[in-house]
């Protein structure tokens, strides 16, 4: 005799979850895990920190995007956090009042860490696919690296991967230059 069909997770077993984890559910899965450390944390705060001015507010680039830090998105079953989403205005023209999105965003970052490095590649990134984001960024703050992926039909394409300290130019923000230094912690 085989084993029991496993039940899907809920939005009420997310609800569930301590407040001191960041929980998804992935594929009917509920996945929870500890808030990020300091190198992840500080390379996604400062990643938002460098992109806010000229692309959400318009200050030294072209403005015309909403740009949020772990939204929770409501793409089909599934429940994703990325760490960084940004959604263009023409398709979000105002910030909804909303705890959660179900419109997939256009561009979405994910910093990597050793325990969750697997589930953002290999299951968070054909769910964005799926769901039509256009761009991922994978920001790896030991390996002090940023790929660049752009959705090409169904599958996605690595654009570039830089790493170090250098100034670079990286879809779907281009528009301006990116300190890659500024992203690790110090």
């Amino acid at each position: 005799m085989g084993e029991p069909a496993k039940r899907r997770a809920t939005y009420e077993d997310l609800l569930g979850v301590p407040a001191n984890r960041v929980a998804e559910i992935v594929h009917g899965v509920l996945v929870t895990q500890a808030r990020p450390a300091a190198p992840h944390a500080q390379a996604a705060s400062a990643l938002g920190g460098e992109l806010f001015r000229p692309f959400r507010r318009g200050k030294g680039g072209p403005g015309g995007w909403i740009i949020l830090y772990e939204p929770e998105l409501h793409l089909g079953d599934d429940v994703l956090v990325p760490d960084l989403a940004g959604w263009r205005r023409e398709r979000m023209p105002e910030l909804p009042h909303t705890a959660a999105f179900d419109l997939a965003p256009d561009w979405i970052c994910e910093v990597l860490s050793v325990s969750t490095a697997a589930l953002d590649r290999s299951d968070k990134l054909p769910i964005y696919a799926r769901e039509g984001v256009r761009n991922a960024w994978l920001v790896d703050p030991i390996a002090k690296t940023l790929e660049v992926l752009r959705l090409e039909g169904p599958h996605w394409l690595l654009i570039a991967t830089w790493s170090g300290d250098r100034e670079v130019r990286a879809e779907p923000f281009d528009a301006i230059g990116l300190e890659l230094g500024a992203l690790w912690a110090r």
